[in-house]
């Protein structure tokens, strides 16, 4: 995505316009070049490839643009920069010192330090370390050091999309609230984006139900107590997820700055499936968290009969919908749906236990962490109809085995 200051929008109102350049010639030959430099600096360093940025740039007025195709391309999904050193530079300087403080400041005992520390490394590390390594590797932690060890070049046209996409999920880092209407999808499509909706641990509310569609809602981050960066980014990663959806549409309401005079001042900011923008997300996750990785890689190394199933069908209740993380099937045909509560704030927490006490599922186990405050949010777990398990920082599988032999012995 891309930082707030190559964000490019305006105002028509209150509703907010994110800028999208058109897939034309002009756009495709300037992604194009922008690819090109990356293409040509690989395995050189990153201070380099700055260089030619800006010297592409030039006086442009599409600079921004041109600004905006770099930083995704610097992105981990293009390009792996390295701290290319024999140790890590700050372990190396010290060394370098500390060996430089026993003689007088001189070219020759310059040589002679390096040339010692070459020798006394190529002994630890039973390879050969030569002079001109420790000096490449002493600053190698600064970014303009760093070296682009590999680059994968995009499609020009699917930077261009990738580029349109992020503009658009700019608008949601200030979102105080986000709706969203699927309107009656096939049942994997929403399946899907509940799945990301748990992936990104964003505060939701469901209605609604499979065969008429949901109404979500969904707390922005300047609706929190403070204000938070790391939430923001996480409604901004949902857009590219709701894009798999076939019928949607999505009203948000925003908290910017006035360009004068500082003051907070609410935008508007909608959208639909019509779009036309493109996601690179993949079709599905296998795990919303890593909290159900850890824990599904734990059953399956034990020797049980219970099998552990991802692919749950949504739970219907009245007025909403639960998507449950795990089923648990035995031969004998016994099954058991399994929920995992992390950490959620204490208005989550009020709406979660409601619509466990609704679901009437009477084959429910829902796993508590103990890192919840549920006083605080005026619960308690003794009220809740299903079976209950308390965990600290993961969840294990001898817990949910021992209810299992409890219920069903």
């Amino acid at each position: 995505m891309l930082p707030g200051d190559l964000l490019i929008y305006r105002y028509n109102g209150e509703s907010i316009v994110p800028k999208r350049i058109e897939i034309d010639a002009h756009h495709i030959q300037m992604a194009i070049e922008i690819i090109d430099c990356f293409t040509s600096v690989t395995g050189g360093t990153q201070g380099q490839l700055d260089e030619m940025l800006l010297e592409l740039e030039g006086d442009s007025p599409d600079f921004r643009v041109k600004r905006g195709f770099a930083h995704l391309l610097k992105s981990q999904t293009f390009s792996q920069f390295e701290v290319v050193s024999p140790l890590h530079p700050s372990e190396l300087r010290e060394r370098v010192y500390a060996l430089s403080a026993t003689s007088s400041p001189s070219v020759e005992h310059s040589k002679a330090t390096l040339a010692t520390l070459a020798s006394n490394l190529s002994q630890e590390l039973s390879r050969e370390i030569i002079p001109a390594q420790i000096t490449q590797g002493l600053y190698a932690d600064l970014p303009e050091n760093r070296i682009l060890t590999e680059f994968t070049a995009p499609d020009p046209v699917a930077l261009i999309h990738r580029y349109n996409l992020s503009q658009v999920q700019g608008v949601f880092y200030r979102a105080s609230e986000l709706t969203i209407n699927a309107h009656r999808n096939v049942p994997g499509q929403y399946k899907l984006l509940f799945r990301y909706l748990k992936l990104f641990q964003l505060m939701t509310y469901i209605e609604g139900d499979a065969d008429h569609g949901f109404t979500i809602k969904v707390d922005g981050p300047t609706s929190l107590f403070k204000a938070s960066t790391r939430y923001g980014l996480a409604i901004a990663k949902l857009i590219p997820a709701i894009i798999h959806v076939t019928k949607w549409s999505l009203s948000a309401t925003l908290q910017t700055k006035d360009f004068y005079t500082g003051n907070l001042k609410v935008g508007r900011y909608s959208l639909t499936d019509k779009c036309g923008l493109e996601t690179h997300y993949p079709p599905g996750k296998s795990y919303d968290s890593m909290l159900e990785s850890g824990f599904a890689d734990r059953w399956d190394k034990l020797k049980t009969e219970w099998v552990l199933e991802r692919e749950v069908e949504l739970l219907p209740i009245p007025g909403s919908v639960m998507i449950p993380d795990f089923r648990l099937v035995h031969p004998d045909g016994r099954s058991y749906i399994l929920e995992i509560v992390g950490y959620w704030r204490p208005e989550y927490l009020q709406k979660k236990f409601a619509q466990v006490r609704k679901s009437g599922c009477s084959n429910l186990i829902l796993a508590i962490s103990e890192r919840l405050n549920l006083e605080k949010a005026g619960l308690n777990a003794r009220d809740l109809p299903c079976e209950v398990i308390w965990f600290k920082d993961k969840l294990l599988p001898k817990s949910v085995l021992e209810v299992l032999d409890a219920v069903d012995p």
